[in-house]
């Protein structure tokens, strides 16, 4: 029973931390110092019950994911907000929440390390793979087979230059001019988008040297993926784990 309210007392949070996600491409860093404080009347309650053998595995969970999310955040590859989600969670959910709904017993699989977090960030990578598909099948619906850089299917769309201010996205190319030619050429990181970038952008297309409509690739919040990773961790398990151990049946 203490595990449905843990993850009933997550969900508005994660839910919130998505909005906001969206909307600004930041969370704030008073949200989850509010649930860290509302969950410690559970994590104190699980202390109370299990005993202080309940600290080792609370310390060995928030210390991993706290080393991991680090390492990662310091890669660049990480933001500020899906590193203290999971570090959060860490500490509300050391290990799996196990529970029964209706004789069905949820993890439906048991995963192998019970390590809460970990499988939450696992799953949320898992995830991730529906954006470039997703992609691949909007470009494919709107252009067919007639894709300029089919390369960038995966990662980007096309968008009128008209359109690109005030949008959580970035350009895929560069765009340099020379004698009266334009080289594109790929940005790794994407090129920020501002005023003087697209006034630019109109200057050449107004030249005819490019077109109305230019590569871009949107900025992805991740909170969203983590989000649908808890919940997925809460039913299922572990993605990756399950697909591993599919894969190595099968062959």
């Amino acid at each position: 029973m203490l595990d449905i309210l843990k993850i009933l007392f997550c969900t508005p949070f994660l839910i919130y931390s998505c909005y906001s996600d969206i909307k600004t491409r930041r969370v704030t860093n008073k949200l989850w110092l509010i649930m860290l404080a509302g969950s410690s009347f559970l994590v104190l309650n699980d202390i109370y019950w299990i005993g202080f053998t309940y600290i080792p595995r609370l310390l060995i969970s928030a210390g991993l994911i706290f080393v991991f999310v680090y390492i990662i955040f310091q890669l660049g590859t990480f933001g500020g907000a899906d590193a203290k989600s999971l570090i959060v969670l860490s500490i509300i959910l050391p290990a799996y929440p196990e529970f029964n709904v209706l004789g069905v017993n949820f993890p439906l699989n048991k995963p192998l390390i019970d390590l809460f977090a970990f499988g939450v960030f696992g799953n949320a990578v898992l995830l991730t793979i529906i954006v470039p598909v997703g992609l691949a099948i909007y470009n494919l619906a709107k252009m067919g087979l007639h894709i300029d850089k089919p390369a960038y299917i995966f990662i980007g769309y096309k968008a009128k230059i008209k359109e690109l201010a005030g949008r959580h996205i970035k350009l895929i190319e560069n765009f340099e001019e020379t004698d009266g030619t334009v080289r594109q050429h790929f940005k790794r990181g994407g090129v920020e988008i501002d005023d003087k970038v697209i006034s630019k952008l109109q200057a050449l297309s107004k030249k005819g040297l490019i077109k109305e409509e230019v590569w871009v690739t949107p900025g992805l919040p991740f909170m969203i993926s983590i989000t649908l990773g808890f919940f997925v961790a809460v039913l299922y398990g572990d993605l990756i784990f399950e697909l591993t151990k599919y894969i190595l049946i099968r062959t």
